[in-house]
């Protein structure tokens, strides 16, 4: 008897042994009754699989016919579903319909610690985060082209993995990551990006937010200052604030970001600077090569560090291809995030930094108080997809698909919503920014994305992305893992929800 059916007979058997005192009651009634009692107190949850009759019958020593006729009574009553070769299964979610079920009880006057003052910050920000749960492709940004992933492919390294993992390698691994894999990183942004960097001063993390969470950490105390290109990913503006940091907002030209035309409060001195240079969020502006070269000047001037979030490197610089920052740097001053969030697919959920020495052993500390380390089994595989050319050879297909997409979804855009238009630029990201023709205010946004998401569209607000000044208000739209027809159809709804 297996583990699931030994807990159901446990419970089963403990409400017939209560009603076995009725007198004049048949069997099959009880055990009936007994199955049914279970299933409303939810000591068998929903979609629980029951223990076949012969088992239970065993079991229990009944006559399998009892145990066939109290089956076909819930049958009846729709408390199980029974499916052939699948068995009979509890089907009953409404249990909060027909019984009370005890809510946590909180006594009056309870004397609780207080929240700490970094927790209700991560509290209060909450809602900066773009965090839709959805199963909804259309047009949520952030995702590439999913349906072209090699999922066979990843499957059978899964798989090898396996069958030839051995006992030690189901143990605790390095936080810092395997060493396998950070060798394969950074072998690929050699070949990729002409980034060169150790190993050891790679840490692998389960996405770009981990590591930003990291770095705030490790590095900033309540009210130091942290420049922010303005607008910016939310995700980034949340961990920031939350770590209660002065934000100093930097906004941008057609350059990138604008210098020049900082204004830092006095007694401020910012300890941190985040850019998105490749492919700034969301408008998609590339850091032009002086304007990186202004950024380690600037940096090195105020002591600070430079964290470069290179989230869609392979995508903008698919042609012409400027130097990584990190590259630049000849001071150490530049701490490097990457993802394969935003390339492959986001439950893989892995990303890597590259930091400084200096602020290794502080990192891996906090990330072993903390996250511990990511799965070794997807590190090997990654590794793997690395070392056999499968990552380059599906960047290259991600590229193709997603640029066809891309010239389809302009096109479906400009027929169908007139009412908005998108700034002509060429592709270099997995997104778009959709902007109002006509003045519109924050909740007009705010009410266009809540009946597309009641229509089974995403997009993500513009405004949002606004640290200070005047926002300004739009759609930001991924287009990349929708599939043509669906495009099509999809962009339809929208015209008439716009």
């Amino acid at each position: 008897m297996n583990t699931n059916h030994n807990f159901a007979v446990q419970r089963i058997s403990n409400e017939y042994t209560f009603l076995q005192s009725s007198k004049g009651a048949k069997k099959y009634i009880i055990l009936y009754t007994a199955i049914k009692g279970c299933i409303l107190k939810r000591e068998l949850p929903d979609a629980w699989l029951l223990p076949p009759t012969r088992i239970l019958s065993s079991a229990m020593k009944l006559s399998r016919t009892t145990i066939l006729k109290a089956y076909e009574l819930l049958l009846l009553e729709k408390l199980i579903i029974s499916k052939i070769g699948s068995g009979n299964r509890v089907h009953f979610k409404d249990v909060e319909k027909t019984m009370n079920i005890t809510k946590e009880r909180v006594p009056q006057n309870a004397n609780y610690p207080e929240i700490s003052q970094k927790g209700q910050a991560y509290l209060k920000n909450l809602d900066l985060l773009n965090r839709l749960p959805t199963n909804d492709v259309a047009f949520r940004p952030g995702l590439p082209p999913l349906d072209v992933f090699p999922v066979h492919q990843w499957k059978k390294l899964l798989n090898t993995y396996w069958m030839h993992v051995k006992s030690s390698g189901l143990a605790y691994s390095q936080s810092a990551g395997l060493n396998e894999l950070k060798n394969g990183i950074s072998n690929y942004l050699q070949v990729s990006r002409n980034l060169k960097c150790r190993a050891e001063q790679i840490v692998i993390v389960s996405g770009s937010l981990q590591s930003l969470y990291l770095i705030a950490n490790t590095l900033l105390n309540k009210g130091d200052a942290v420049v922010l290109e303005n607008p910016v990913f939310p995700n980034v503006h949340s961990v920031f604030k939350s770590s209660e940091a002065q934000l100093i907002p930097a906004n941008l030209d057609n350059e990138g970001i604008d210098l020049s035309k900082l204004v830092v409060p006095v007694n401020s001195i910012p300890k941190l600077i985040h850019v998105t240079p490749s492919n700034h969020y969301p408008t998609g502006v590339r850091m032009t090569l002086s304007r990186r070269q202004e950024l380690l000047e600037w940096a090195s001037k105020n002591k600070a560090l430079i964290i470069e979030n290179d989230y869609e490197h392979e995508i903008a610089n698919a042609t012409n291809p400027i130097p990584t920052i990190y590259t630049l740097d000849r001071e150490s001053r530049t701490i490097y995030v990457g993802t394969f969030n935003r390339l492959l697919h986001p439950s893989i959920r892995l990303g890597y930094m590259i930091v400084p020495s200096y602020l290794s052993e502080a990192v891996e500390a906090l990330q072993e108080h903390s996250h511990r380390f990511v799965s070794p089994s997807i590190q090997m595989v990654m590794n793997q997809f690395i070392e056999r050319s499968y990552l380059y050879k599906h960047l290259e297909r991600s590229i193709v698909v997603a640029r066809e997409r891309y010239d389809l979804f302009i096109s479906e855009f400009n027929l169908h919503c007139k009412t908005m238009y998108i700034q002509p630029a060429s592709f270099s990201s997995f997104h778009v920014v959709a902007h109002f023709k006509d003045y519109v205010t924050e909740a007009h946004e705010r009410e266009v994305i809540k009946k597309l998401n009641n229509r089974n569209i995403t997009a993500f607000s513009l405004s949002k992305c606004y640290i200070t000044g005047e926002a300004q208000l739009g759609l930001i739209l991924g287009y990349a893992a929708v599939r043509t027809a669906v495009m099509k159809y999809k962009i339809k709804i929208m015209s008439e929800v716009i």
